[in-house]
């Protein structure tokens, strides 16, 4: 027997298919198709989980006020792992260069995280070892894991001496008196190329001169191998959990896999670069995750560059490595670049984080853009829904210039969903084949209160808003037997 709703889904449907031509299919706002029962009833999300959550980089560039950082994130950690976060990305944490003014980049002294007078300051930017040890142990205390920005590329802030194999002064001395007052990994040009032992160069972009030299068993022995190297006293002393890894373009793959093979944890490297195949090759070669570049230029030039999401329908990482392509819109690079190919409108935020919050990969949310007003509510909401029914395999229902439907499959205990994305003037309404019989359907973002019903073979008619998207699921509401 059929349902009654389902017979006025069955008798509407002729008349409404024809509004999904890009032509006419959203001139006036349709009427909701409310089931007899009445009011529709949402699942309880927080009862399904889709196995993973979101990380959050909690800074931006030149964050305010300066000395406080630590303090600031350390009031928000509890509302962050309400909403579904699971590990916060810090800001490098110990002293550069341009001390209280430094975000890290610019790493001098990699055992300072703000107890040593040096470059004009103790405290970092972000404050003081205190402080951050304060942030640490709440995040665990909320169940978060933290990760550490690790720059080993370059170094900054050492003090003046003759480098012979440059036949000139190089800033190259790190020591007590030099931009290391902790004595921790003193350093001077034989630690950096090229040296008596390798004439190697890297091309790095930053600071040629003092770039460390991987190959050398001290340079190793400092900051992964022995007991107090960076990387273990930052694990083992600080209580840090991950590392992202800074510019991996100026040092070896293998420097990342031995690194990750001597002390473990979460790992992701950021390797600028758009090709998959780019990413793809570096994860087979370390084992550590990598920002899915690929995936965030694929949004750019679909959204923005060429307003074209037929650019969704291209290769991305999270294609191949769903468990190792780390997604973003943002981070404290693009926003700063005045390249506009390397940022995505804010008018387009959202429906870039819909994309990236409802397929594979791990999302990462940007601090900027969480603590924005106009975003956050539907920010969480996106992450609640990542976080319960973004699971199963993924198939593309339909694409064109100005629409993309997208399904997971969900799993015998878990719905899955459906991502509608117009970036029309219009609404739009498309027929699309959904693995759901028979069923009332919601939009979790709310961004549509259109309640769609699927036919006994799963056809339905779904609808996103102009320039905007709705992410539809099943509902436990019941239909009216005849």
């Amino acid at each position: 027997m059929k349902t009654k709703l389902l017979y006025l889904f069955a008798t509407s449907f002729f008349i409404l298919s024809s509004c999904s031509s890009d032509d006419d299919s959203s001139s006036v706002d349709p009427e909701p198709t409310l089931p007899e029962t009445g009011e529709v009833k949402p699942l309880d999300l927080s009862k399904y989980d889709s196995g993973t959550d979101v990380m959050l980089q909690a800074f931006y560039w030149d964050v305010e006020p300066k000395g406080d950082w630590w303090n600031i994130l350390s009031e928000k950690v509890t509302d962050w792992a309400d909403a579904g976060i699971d590990r916060l990305w810090l800001p490098v944490a110990t002293k550069g260069q341009s001390g209280g003014y430094s975000m890290g980049y610019d790493p001098s002294d990699y055992f300072d995280f703000g107890e040593f007078e040096q470059h004009g300051t103790v405290e970092t930017r972000f404050g003081s070892r205190e402080e951050l040890e304060n942030l640490i142990s709440k995040a665990h205390d909320n169940n978060l894991e933290v990760i550490a920005d690790i720059v080993i590329n370059h170094n900054s802030g050492g003090g003046e001496e003759y480098n012979p194999y440059r036949d000139k002064n190089t800033y190259t001395l790190f020591d007590e008196t030099h931009g290391n007052a902790s004595g921790m990994f003193n350093r001077n040009y034989e630690n950096f190329y090229p040296n008596s032992t390798s004439d190697y160069d890297d091309g790095s972009l930053f600071y040629p001169e003092q770039n460390l030299d991987h190959n050398q068993e001290y340079v190793q022995n400092w900051l992964w191998k022995q007991d107090n190297s960076v990387a273990k006293y930052y694990k083992n002393t600080m209580g840090f959990d991950g590392w992202r890894f800074d510019y991996v373009l100026g040092y070896e793959p293998w420097v990342v896999k031995d690194w990750i093979d001597e002390v473990g944890g979460f790992s992701v490297v950021e390797l600028w670069d758009g090709s998959a195949s780019v990413l793809e090759k570096y994860i087979e070669e370390t084992g550590s995750s990598a920002f899915d570049f690929s995936t965030f230029y694929k949004l750019e030039e679909a959204l923005d560059r060429f307003e074209d999401l037929n650019y969704l329908n291209e290769e991305m990482l999270w294609q191949t490595y769903p468990d190792k392509a780390v997604t973003f819109t943002a981070n404290h690079d693009t926003e700063k670049d005045s390249n506009e190919d390397n940022y995505i409108m804010s008018d387009h935020k959202l429906t870039a984080y819909a994309y990236i919050l409802t397929h594979p990969g791990y999302p990462t949310i940007f601090y900027s853009d969480i603590e924005n007003d106009k975003f956050t509510e539907q920010l969480k909401q996106l992450i609640s829904i990542h976080n319960s029914i973004a699971i199963g395999d993924t198939e593309i229902l339909y694409v064109d210039t100005d629409e993309y439907i997208m399904t997971r499959k969900g799993t015998s205990e878990n719905p899955g969903l459906i991502l509608y994305i117009n970036t029309s003037d219009n609404i739009k309404r498309r027929n699309v084949t959904s693995n759901w019989k028979d069923t009332v359907l919601y939009d979790y973002t709310s961004n549509s209160t259109y309640t769609p019903v699927t036919t006994e073979d799963g056809e339905v008619l779904l609808e996103a808003p102009a320039n905007g998207y709705a992410i539809w699921s099943i509902t436990t509401t019941e239909t009216v037997i005849e």
